[in-house]
């Protein structure tokens, strides 16, 4: 991956980030936003709706496991906000039925735990340069 190309993709990218996992929205945002994106990230799928009622996303990154309600379920909703963003989901719980679930609602990607920011940056940078659906195969990267 061209670091210089990749740097141009990314810059100025809104990104949603939504893991309930402090150490994963630490890492991912300063990831992301050493590289010119603007992340935002929230602990629930709850606090991530808030948000969406008054910002768009180009990208949005959920994890399937939350408090509350799921990845799933919050991807569900934020299409009537965002119905253009490109979605992520990341997960520990790789599952056949979550994957065909994910795939029905319009999730793009599917990005298994653990991996490194390197590889969810990697997605982005394919997804959002072909912007297309990637295949839901564990990763684009």
């Amino acid at each position: 991956m061209d670091a210089s190309k990749t740097l141009d993709t990314l810059k100025d990218l809104r990104i949603l980030l939504v893991d309930d996992d402090e150490l994963i929205r630490d890492s991912l945002s300063l990831a992301f936003e050493n590289r010119g994106c603007h992340l935002q990230a929230h602990e629930t799928a709850e606090q991530a709706l808030e948000t969406l009622q008054n910002e768009h996303f180009d990208i949005i990154i959920s994890d399937f496991k939350l408090p509350g309600i799921d990845g799933l379920t919050f991807f569900q909703s934020a299409a009537a906000a965002c119905p253009d963003s490109i979605n992520i989901l990341i997960t520990a719980y790789r599952e056949k039925e979550v994957a065909c679930e994910a795939r029905r609602i319009g999730v793009h990607d599917f990005i298994e735990k653990p991996f490194s920011p390197r590889k969810l940056i990697s997605a982005v940078h394919y997804l959002t340069t072909n912007r297309h659906v990637a295949p839901l195969a564990g990763g684009s990267a």
